[in-house]
């Protein structure tokens, strides 16, 4: 199995010591979010600096608050202070973060994520200036990098997975149920070949919740947090959860919205936590891990520890699950 590790947030641990656990730990990969509070490429920078094999990569910046040309020269940065390590993650992120945190116009969010990875893509693998001149983004004459540094996308629906068909080499979902990763993949493979690319060669990477507990009723409850979170605040999140829990997610969202945040979380059914995470006790949760590997398209799971249970339970979680705890 191929297992990456999203950095939690904790009060108590800075992320480049986290990396540097997860590293000894046996992850094949740690990645860094970004929203607000720190900058996940000046951390990658600090990680790559302080591992020595562990691979590195963002999930997710934006595709609104940099520009093209700025996320290409991260992706190929990163790769040289990595000696090669790195990966870039990229996503359309939420109305929410776009305009309140960046103030910018969240505008035919699938159109600038497919513009901005074409652009990035060619910055990258070029080997003549860059000329494009899309229906949103033009740029003339940038020089190439010359760095393969393979890209994520973050797609949810289906439009912006045809985004992942058309162009990267990896998908990474968040909160499509496992059951549905199959399903919503058959989009991204159609769009592959007719682009004449091979859909195999697309790795599949979903953000997998997870807490683990000695009290499997905390465990869950981290989860259920999670997962209502993402429900209310975004509807491209709550319609990922509603292609298996349709009437579910909009309770869920509703309750979320109005407010009352104990009443959406405990509307989180424990079905709803199988299906779009990984929480239990640690032999539990280590079984689950394994069974979502075997049973689903899933290429490399990227554990995300809830962040409201993050003080408490990354340590155990990331230990529990690490693949020298499974061997």
């Amino acid at each position: 199995m191929h297992l990456g590790l999203v950095i939690p947030r904790t009060g108590e641990h800075d992320p480049t010591d986290l990396a540097i656990e997860a590293e000894a730990q046996g992850y094949d990969s740690v990645w860094m979010g970004e929203l607000w509070g720190t900058s996940s490429v000046v951390k990658l920078s600090e990680i790559a600096a302080r591992t020595d094999e562990v691979e590195i990569g963002t999930a997710i910046v934006n595709v609104f608050s940099r520009t093209p040309a700025v996320l290409a020269m991260t992706a190929a940065t990163l790769d040289q202070v990595s000696d090669g390590r790195a990966s870039m993650g990229v996503g359309t992120s939420t109305p929410t973060a776009v305009e309140n945190v960046h103030g910018m116009a969240f505008e035919r969010p699938v159109r600038r994520a497919h513009e901005t990875i074409e652009v990035i893509q060619a910055i990258l693998a070029g080997d003549e200036p860059v000329d494009y001149d899309g229906e949103l983004i033009s740029v003339n004459g940038v020089p190439p990098v010359d760095r393969d540094v393979p890209i994520y996308h973050a797609a949810l629906g289906p439009a912006n997975r045809r985004v992942v068909g058309r162009l990267c080499d990896g998908w990474m979902p968040h909160n499509i149920p496992f059951s549905g990763l199959e399903n919503a993949f058959e989009t991204v493979e159609e769009t592959a070949r007719e682009a004449d690319r091979n859909p195999d060669e697309i790795t599949i990477a979903p953000y997998v919740p997870a807490a683990v507990s000695e009290d499997e009723t905390e465990a869950y409850d981290a989860v259920r947090g999670h997962i209502a979170y993402y429900a209310g605040s975004a509807d491209s999140y709550r319609d990922a959860i509603g292609t298996v829990f349709p009437n579910r997610a909009e309770r869920v969202a509703d309750a979320w919205r109005n407010g009352d945040r104990s009443e959406a979380t405990e509307l989180v059914t424990d079905e709803m936590v199988h299906e779009l995470g990984v929480a239990g006790t640690p032999e539990a949760a280590r079984q689950r891990l394994r069974d979502l590997v075997s049973e689903t398209p899933v290429d490399q799971p990227l554990l995300t520890i809830p962040e409201q249970a993050a003080d408490d339970l990354a340590e155990s979680t990331m230990g529990a699950l690490a693949p020298v705890a499974d061997e």
